[in-house]
């Protein structure tokens, strides 16, 4: 046999322990969740309204400022932080704070949290406050789910409706 013929062998048995090796592998058992598992993941993004409206500068202020600083009104970019809270079946599994992002807080807020929980029927409840000038959760929805082992739930926020979706 030549060099050649010895080379093209060579490379041929390497190439089908490689492929070999990829297969085995793949073929081995991966089980990403338990069999009696699913997933609830809650994911949004959201801005939270103005800590205050715009005020108009008194005269005093306003003889303070230099000439060109000299707008009448004052609005303030600071956005409330999110009050988030997630209840499965009456437990409180997410309860967070989170604080409006960018360098003068005016930013949104938004949370990623990934849950395993058992497969079956579940009582899913979703709150959230975005509004550091009221009491309570103006937003809160209640949803009860049948979910399948390896299902997925995730819950996000409409802004344009103001409404929790659950898909």
């Amino acid at each position: 046999m030549s060099a050649r013929v010895l080379r093209y062998v060579g490379q041929a048995v390497a190439y089908g322990a490689f492929i070999w090796v990829i297969a085995a592998l793949s073929d081995a058992a991966y089980q990403h969740l338990p069999e009696d598992q699913a997933t609830v993941k809650l994911s949004l993004r959201h801005a939270g309204k103005l800590v205050s409206e715009c005020r108009e500068r008194t005269t005093e202020e306003m003889a303070n400022l230099p000439a060109n600083m000299r707008a009448p009104l004052v609005c303030p970019r600071e956005r409330s932080a999110l009050v988030l809270e997630l209840d499965i079946d009456g437990e409180r599994v997410v309860a967070e704070t989170l604080a409006a992002r960018g360098m003068h807080s005016d930013g949104l807020a938004s949370v990623y949290r990934r849950l395993s929980v058992p497969a079956g029927q579940l009582t899913v409840t979703v709150r959230m406050n975005d509004d550091v000038n009221v009491d309570g959760f103006p937003y809160e929805d209640t949803q009860t789910v049948d979910l399948e082992p390896a299902d997925v739930l995730l819950i996000d926020f409409n802004n344009a409706e103001g409404r929790f979706e659950f898909m």
